[in-house]
């Protein structure tokens, strides 16, 4: 497996990056596609508006955040993309970037987190 990396979708592209995964259900409020200089917007790997709104409302539920989230990424519609992500990922490094002003808690945070439980 090569690296997996996160990083604000405004931040700009570095070498390092590899493959540039936008994980955000809504594109980044300001950001054009060219600034953003990204290979795939995987809406699928998002977690759903509801549990989003959710969790957006209560940042302290992380935890359960991260269970519903996990829980979604088992269903057949994030099952193919995160394969597809997968694939990638032994082949180049990806990073996977996300809108959020919060850096620490955030689905790509825990999508890496769940995706290096699936590497091993």
């Amino acid at each position: 497996m090569t690296a997996l990396h996160i990083k604000r979708a405004y931040e700009p592209r570095e070498d390092a990056d590899g493959c540039r995964v936008l994980v955000d259900r809504l594109w980044p409020r300001g950001l054009s596609r060219e600034r953003a200089q990204m290979a795939l917007w995987l809406k699928e790997v998002a977690p759903s508006d509801a549990l989003r709104r959710r969790f957006h409302g209560d940042p302290a539920g992380w935890e359960e955040f991260k269970t519903a989230y996990y829980a979604e990424l088992q269903q057949p519609p994030a099952q193919s993309a995160v394969r597809g992500l997968l694939d990638r990922l032994s082949r180049e490094p990806v990073t996977l970037l996300f809108a959020a002003r919060e850096e620490i808690r955030n689905n790509a945070v825990a999508l890496k987190e769940w995706l290096e439980n699936q590497i091993g």
